[in-house]
């Protein structure tokens, strides 16, 4: 994941922060390869133009029932949309086509060992990440029906291949793991933290070997590791277990740290390049802006329960969905809120920012589209699909792909839709 500027987009993109004497990861511009998109902060390309109006009958070019559960958004690379899904025996990758919703493979990584969790969440939570070559997957396994098993990264070749399985560490759940892969380099960087034995790991993405680990309190925590480029440096920053962490993404070696945050935090962190924007909701809730300098300053701070959405960056504000169901725009130097708008439902996913405008999804399945708009909340539209949504969508390409539930007396059934005019 990457935050705040924007990379060099040509016909085919070459990540320029991620480029070294290694194999580089090449993306499409049209691609959405990893958790929150391209820059991993969850601005979509601007230079598209999806609908903002949607319905079961109208903008749907296509639909795939997913077999199983789970919550991690797809990714889509080139001419491949993927995520993971489980059943109570199985916990596998989906590929389908992209112009048509085919299913092209579906390759199993566990076969048993399905733990259980929180009602909440599923076996399948942690979105995928591409670099262009191959495909990583988080998943835990272990005592089949239990809370106790391991945090498992398994890299797959784009054909559905399955390449390496790495254990990360012991896990025993709490909530669940929806901690996305972090590409950077010639690294995958997999974070785990957990009441048994939490880590921070960063193995080679070509080998699976481990390149360097940070061993983390043993709590509870959920969020997914990022690169911000703040204080003029790239920091890999890391918030929960009571502590916010900004470390050396090659190395692991710590830059800073200071206690902080709340002992379980599930979003990731955004930048303005001189601050490191903060969330979390367990015991507390909260919402810091901290200086990433490395001063432990705190610029600003509010009670705001933002604990599984993520926050957006732009021009200046702060925009964020609350758990609760509100919608709030915030001064990022100062904190100063711009408003705050009750939205009707409940939210787990993450706004996505597309040019001027902002969607966020209920849980119910229900998408505002709203204005980027300092001044004052300005809904463009409201659309309903199915009526179960955690994951995050996908923005890409004029398209919008989406996991949707839909529960009716014969049970719970999962669909991918692509939602384009």
């Amino acid at each position: 994941m990457r935050l705040m500027f924007s990379l060099i987009i040509t016909l085919l993109i070459t990540l320029p922060s991620l480029a070294d004497s290694h194999e580089s990861i090449t993306v499409g511009e049209n691609d959405w390869p990893w958790w929150r998109g391209p820059n991993g902060n969850g601005v979509a390309s601007a230079n598209q133009n999806p609908p903002t109006e949607w319905s079961a009958t109208k903008n749907i070019l296509w639909k795939a029932p997913i077999p199983g559960r789970g919550h991690a958004s797809p990714i889509i690379v080139g001419d491949q949309v993927i995520l993971p899904t489980a059943t109570n025996k199985q916990q596998r990758v989906l590929c389908f086509n992209r112009n048509t919703g085919k299913l092209d493979w579906s390759t199993v990584v566990f076969q048993g060992g399905i733990m259980n969790g929180n009602r909440k969440v599923s076996q399948a939570s942690c979105t995928m990440a591409c670099d262009g070559k191959r495909l990583y997957v988080n998943f835990l396994n272990g005592k089949e029906g239990s809370r106790e098993g391991a945090a498992y990264t398994t890299a797959l070749a784009r054909d559905g291949k399955k390449l390496w399985t790495k254990k990360i560490t012991d896990y025993v759940i709490h909530q669940g793991w929806g901690a996305s892969p972090l590409l950077y380099k010639h690294l995958i960087i997999i974070a785990a933290d957990n009441k048994k034995s939490g880590a921070i790991v960063a193995l080679d993405r070509v080998t699976g070997d481990e390149v360097w680990r940070a061993k983390r309190p043993k709590k509870p925590n959920y969020p997914s590791p990022t690169i911000v480029h703040a204080n003029g440096r790239e920091q890999l920053v890391f918030i929960g277990c009571d502590l916010v962490t900004s470390l050396q993404p090659l190395t692991g070696k710590s830059i800073w740290q200071f206690e902080g945050a709340t002992t379980e935090c599930v979003s990731t962190t955004v930048t303005d390049g001189t601050h490191i924007y903060t969330s979390g909701g367990y015991p507390k809730n909260h919402v810091v802006a901290m200086r990433a300098d490395g001063s432990g300053k705190i610029a600003w701070r509010n009670n705001e329960r933002v604990y599984v959405p993520s926050m957006l960056f732009h021009d200046g504000y702060i925009y964020a969905v609350t758990d609760p169901g509100s919608a709030v725009c915030w001064k990022s130097g100062t904190g100063e809120r711009g408003w705050k708008q009750k939205m009707g439902g409940a939210f787990s996913a993450s706004p996505i920012l597309v040019g001027s405008n902002i969607y966020a999804v209920t849980e119910k399945g229900e998408c505002l589209v709203f204005k980027a708009d300092s001044t004052e909340f300005k809904l463009v539209a409201k659309n309903i699909l199915g009526n179960e949504v955690l994951s995050t969508p996908a923005i890409c390409g004029s398209r919008i792909y989406m996991r949707v539930a839909h529960r009716t007396k014969d049970g719970r059934k999962e669909v991918l839709y692509c939602i384009g005019k």
